[in-house]
């Protein structure tokens, strides 16, 4: 997506520097646009698991590339298969409840492994690590293409001119993936198309991914928007001024349960007394197959309460970055990031092999290779 008027990814390979992995550090978003480099596995990690990249696509491609540095650092050992499991490891406890993580983890462990010497192996962990990405990026542009049908259908029954409003939480935008995102996906293809559409963006609290992230992208897609504390969507449901909710997420069952930013479950609640249609926008790798029932299964993170006893802004646009204190120091919290939201309040799934059913049927009715 543009930046300035410049494409960027979300993570790529320097072309300046051999082999080194540039990402776009989103914790500076939107006060400062800044690029990290990463050049070792413990920087991959700590990018990973301090949020500098977040998102489920994002943490995959981002764990890809974690690994072909995990690949070059084994290969420099005196034992590679020990040190790329200890890697792989360590990258897995940065961050529970993104499925995408373990996806490209476990593929990159699957690939690299199959080699028979330590050159090709790192090479073989770069060519993996850039599918993975490239991968993500045409699974978002078709999430893309198939959303665009459902925004399509709502336009077609405005009166001319007509916006249709589309309501979303936290990021799940391109920052939340390599390009196009997942949420995002159809609204740009529909703003792209010329369709009327206004976004409704969620604050997200506690790190205010929607406010900080989702808004900069939108506005720099030019894409209208307005940012809306977090508990305002069930009152524009109410009011008839949202069309339809349109989510990422950070894993989702087989049977259709969706584990999302925190708050999420709250929006389909909203949305099911509404009747407003609630769709969730995800790739492939995204699915969990082996968890069937997500309220119970799913491990939901849980992050420091500096989070939410603190927060990061600007005295003015001409400052730095600041910490303020929203509440007592010491003050009891509890910081969940993340919630489940039960299939039976899922209108349609969007993926990029096409829309369907929350349900088991519907998932595997597209996903045919994964039944047992």
């Amino acid at each position: 997506m543009e930046v300035g008027g410049q494409h960027y990814r979300t993570i790529w390979f320097s072309e300046d520097e051999s082999d080194t992995v540039s990402i776009i550090d989103q914790r500076k978003l939107p006060f400062r646009f800044e690029i990290e480099k990463l050049r070792t596995v413990e920087e991959a990690v700590a990018a990973i698991r301090d949020m500098h990249v977040r998102g489920a696509g994002c943490v995959g491609a981002a764990a890809g590339y974690g690994m072909f540095l995990a690949a070059r650092e084994a290969a420099a050992s005196a034992d590679f298969e020990r040190s790329l499991r200890s890697s792989a490891d360590i990258l897995l406890a940065t961050r529970p409840t993104a499925v995408n993580l373990q996806w490209a983890v476990d593929r990159q462990l699957v690939a690299i492994l199959a080699e028979p010497d330590n050159d090709r192996r790192v090479a073989c962990a770069r060519k993996t690590a850039q599918t993975i990405a490239d991968e993500d990026v045409l699974a978002c542009q078709k999430i893309g293409e198939h959303g665009l049908e459902l925004i399509r259908r709502l336009a077609s029954e405005k009166i001319d001119g007509e916006v249709v409003n589309i309501l979303t939480h936290c990021n799940a935008g391109w920052l939340a993936f390599v390009d196009h995102g997942s949420a995002t996906a159809p609204i740009y293809a529909a703003h792209g198309e010329g369709i009327p559409v206004h976004v409704w963006v969620d604050e997200t609290r506690p790190r205010n991914q929607g406010a900080r992230l989702t808004a900069w992208e939108l506005e720099q897609q030019g894409v209208p928007y307005t940012v809306i504390v977090d508990n305002a969507g069930g009152h524009l449901m109410q009011r008839g001024d949202v069309d339809l909710v349109i989510t990422g997420t950070d894993r989702t069952t087989y049977t259709g349960d969706v584990a999302n930013k925190i708050g999420t479950y709250l929006k389909a609640l909203a949305a099911f007394d509404n009747g407003v249609p609630f769709y969730v926008a995800l790739p492939s790798s995204t699915f969990d197959w082996e968890i069937a029932d997500g309220v119970k299964g799913i491990p939901i993170e849980e992050r420091g309460g500096e989070e939410v006893v603190r927060m990061e802004g600007v005295a003015d646009t001409d400052s730095d970055p600041q910490i303020f204190h929203v509440m007592g120091e010491g003050t009891p919290t509890a910081n969940y990031a993340f919630d489940v939201t039960p299939a039976r309040l899922v209108t349609k799934l969007i993926t990029e092999r096409g829309v369907c059913d929350a349900s088991k049927e519907g998932v595997l009715a597209l996903y045919p290779e994964k039944k047992r």
